[in-house]
């Protein structure tokens, strides 16, 4: 893999990191209400498994492929 390709995913996971992060406290912050929009929330979660997914991914794509 190339240097440069390397270092614009490593660039985009700590975006989506941060992203992830992000999204925890918007999390945290909703539930603390007593009455919050579950709509809303879903959302959120959904959106927050989405990056974790994305981040995944790409972590996978920076791992070499070991020959069988």
């Amino acid at each position: 893999m190339q240097t440069e390709t390397a270092e614009v995913i490593e660039r985009r996971i700590i975006e989506l990191r941060t992203e992830h992060r992000d999204l925890d406290i918007a999390i945290e912050t909703l539930t603390a209400h007593p009455i919050h929009d579950e709509l809303q929330l879903k959302r959120l979660k959904k959106r927050k498994l989405l990056l974790k997914d994305q981040v995944s991914f790409l972590e996978s794509q920076l791992t070499p492929d070991i020959p069988a």
